[in-house]
């Protein structure tokens, strides 16, 4: 049993492969938290500590005990009004006002099989590759309820947290902060990495100590945003991407989230992950819950490589779906690079040609195609062909694209609308806008209220409309704006931000059931949400709108900790660089954008034939690597942010194929050797260069590593192939 139950001191055990996660309920009723990390054996209560620490209150069921305090003990869900005055899981206002909850132990269950969250993404699992354990925390004076729920894949080494919060009384309460999970730790030194960036530049990796105080991250924006990622590390002083402890917390939610790490008078540090606190003001009526999304933990002891291995199978196998999770994704060209707005059928259908030419799988009709659409200034919400402008029907399009021998996609941004548009003309007030204001506009475009279901509705059925009207293979979901006008006109403010993605997610739950052939790639100007819970919907995401091959190094550098290669959507784009007008090799280019879900980003018929057969030898390339880099372990060789030199590497699971890469950032006279050393391989077993022949022990390969020769030109790169020699 990965769930064990002690009545005699009322413990709870998590067990997975390699982890313990031990927690008590104590002789007050409170849900204390003993132990999460390495497995071991045997009860932690022993290491709670009790001692009269001055100014730290006690609970009344306490009486004399002054040694006893929630200001210093470990919590499961710790709540602001108890005498706890560190960071709180839950801050409830009740009907007098008062933000307080104590929450007291009422109950248990365990069940086999996974968890599920009402209107939420979270990780799935069979019964026999999961268990739940439900955990009932009630407030006896205002009634309110919280259920606990823990979902553990004992194999996958993951355990999974997300609350359910009930108001049983009779008076309406507002939950003004709700998180999933809380780690509390006794003791220890921990740094924080998280990634943070801007649009354009994603998901840089940032190590902080975790000082006396609190820091925090978070999205204010409505979306999980570009500045910060949700998804963080607590790692030991000594951790290394190959060595030492760390903890993993993912929170599954694309919209505002918070993190805290807080380390305390004591030494003691706690860190708490779940819904952003501004904004939102959530009122429950009698009956009413709220779900607060899920939380993914992981340990290891293996470093930052070990967590990311956990993290990848995690989100390939228990978060993603549909049928492209673990088939071949089409190598497609899209449109925006290569002519943005001026685009009509003849502009597709050339660019068609040019993709079936160069051995590409499709055609993305990128923005431009709908309502009057010139420009970013105008038509956002008619999604109706532009027949006039394209000079044919979709239906038309899509089957002169197909003939020609590739498939057809096409780009929809259904959470935006234009003022210049005909929807905002007749439904002005379908925008999230404050009363008596102006709205705030960005990108010239403002914010369709998506948690009105009215809304949504036609919004669907015109986006429906479009899909039926001709054989698409390919939907890319873009938003181009973050949220500032947090209103609504038919709920209440606190309510918005949080409905609005759950209606987000009723809208794409709904496109994936009506449309299982579609292949969807988010996107939210390229990574501003670039999360677990849209990758429940989208197995692929456009991972930066910056597709300069040196910056995307570094972005996928650190979208890797947490997301798998064939999360990531990589293109070769044009050079120079149309966002940083850098002149980097085609061979370079494709080999940064093969640690993704490959394409191009380009217009064929300003490309050289030379140009042209290298693409078609890219495009055959990773056709012949594809699962291995959809499937296969991956491996970071290098931090590009601080090494001259940036490598990494997929390796089969039965460690007989390599696919490594490496491109030398930094070029002088007279430089030294760089020497790389790869990882993964059987240390005992012979491996083969495919290109040179050579042949190198693995063990030699991983201590020694591989010199990099001498090369005078900008950005060189190398993309190596080694496999197991058998029957010597």
């Amino acid at each position: 049993m990965a769930i064990q139950y002690q009545p005699e001191k009322r413990i709870f055990t998590l067990i997975t492969k390699h982890t313990t996660y031990q927690m008590q309920v104590d002789a007050f009723g409170f849900l204390l938290h003993l132990y999460y990390g390495k497995r071991i054996a045997g009860d932690l209560d022993y290491l709670l500590p009790y001692y009269d620490r001055g100014f730290s209150g006690s609970p009344s069921d306490a009486e004399n005990n002054r040694t006893y305090s929630l200001d210093v003990l470990p919590q499961e869900y710790p709540v602001l009004g108890v005498g706890d005055y560190r960071n709180s899981a839950l801050i409830l206002r009740d009907a007098d006002g008062c933000e307080c909850c104590d929450l007291r132990y009422v109950r248990y269950e365990m069940k086999k099989g996974k968890y599920g969250l009402t209107a939420l993404p979270a990780v799935f699992a069979s019964d026999h590759e999961a268990e739940t354990l439900e955990i009932v925390l009630e407030d006896a004076v205002n009634k309110v309820q919280v259920r606990l729920l823990y979902g553990v894949l004992a194999k996958e080494d993951i355990i999974t947290r997300s609350a359910v919060i009930i108001n049983k009384g009779s008076r309406e309460v507002v939950v003004e902060k709700a998180a999933s999970a809380c780690l509390d730790f006794l003791s220890g030194d921990y740094d924080l990495i998280s990634f943070y960036g801007r649009h354009t530049m994603e998901r840089n990796l940032q190590r902080t100590q975790i000082a006396h105080g609190s820091f925090s991250i978070g999205s204010r924006r409505g979306t999980s945003s570009h500045q910060y990622n949700p998804a963080v590390i607590l790692a030991k002083k000594d951790t290394t991407d190959e060595t030492g402890g760390c903890y993993g917390m993912m929170f599954v939610y694309s919209g505002n989230f918070s993190f805290e790490a807080e380390k305390d008078q004591f030494g003691q540090t706690r860190a708490i992950m779940g819904l952003a606190r501004e904004q939102f003001h959530y009122p429950l009526k009698k009956n009413e819950k709220i779900v607060v999304p899920e939380t993914v933990l992981c340990y290891s002891d293996k470093g930052f490589s070990g967590l990311s291995k956990i993290y990848h199978r995690c989100i390939r196998e228990h978060i993603c779906r549909g049928k492209y999770v673990k088939t071949k994704r089409p190598l497609l060209l899209n449109s925006w690079e290569a002519a943005y707005f001026n685009i009509d059928g003849d502009t597709i259908c050339r660019l068609a040609k040019d993709a079936a030419d160069l051995n590409l799988d499709m055609i993305v009709m990128d923005d431009g195609w709908f309502g009057k659409r010139e420009d970013d200034n105008s038509g956002l919400g008619d999604w109706h062909f532009n027949e006039q402008k394209m000079g044919c029907t979709l239906q038309e399009l899509t089957d002169k694209v197909n003939k020609l021998g590739v498939k057809f996609g096409i780009w929809i941004e259904p959470e935006m609308v234009s003022e210049d548009s005909d929807l905002y003309r007749e439904h002005p007030d379908w925008v999230l806008c404050f009363p008596g204001r102006k709205a705030v506009r960005c990108r010239n475009q403002l914010v369709l209220d998506f948690s009105r279901e009215d809304v949504r509705k036609l919004i669907f059925e015109r986006i429906c409309s479009l899909l039926d009207q001709g054989n698409i293979a390919y939907v890319k979901w873009d938003m181009n704006r973050s949220i500032a006008d947090v209103y609504s006109g038919e709920n209440a403010p606190g309510k918005v931000t949080y409905d609005y993605m759950l209606g987000v997610y009723d809208f794409l739950e709904k496109l994936i059931k009506r449309y299982p052939e579609i292949l969807i790639e988010g996107c939210s100007g390229g990574g501003g949400r670039f999360d677990a819970g849209m990758l429940y919907y989208t197995p692929q995401i456009w991972c930066s709108d910056n597709t300069d091959a040196a910056d995307r190094l570094r972005i996928q550098y650190g979208t890797s900790f947490f997301y798998p290669a064939s999360t990531i959507g990589a293109h070769v784009s044009a050079a120079p660089n149309h966002q940083t007008g850098r002149n980097i090799s085609l061979h370079t280019r494709g080999i940064v954008a093969m640690a993704g879900t490959f394409g191009y980003e380009l217009d064929p018929g300003l490309l050289s034939e030379e140009e042209k057969e290298e693409i078609r030898e890219q495009a055959g390339r990773y056709r012949q690597y594809e699962d291995l880099i959809r499937e296969g372990m991956y491996y970071r060789l290098s931090d590009p942010f601080e090494a001259p030199y940036a490598a990494w590497m997929f390796v089969s699971e039965d460690r007989d194929t390599a696919l490594c890469s490496i491109v030398i950032l930094e070029n002088h006279s007279n430089p030294p050797i760089h020497y790389v050393k790869l990882r993964g391989l059987d240390k005992d077993a012979v491996y083969e260069d495919k290109e040179s022949g050579k042949r190198y022990y693995g063990s030699a390969l991983m201590e020694a590593g591989l010199p990099m020769p001498l090369v005078k030109e900008d950005y060189p790169a190398w993309q190596m192939i080694f496999t197991r020699v058998t029957g010597i």
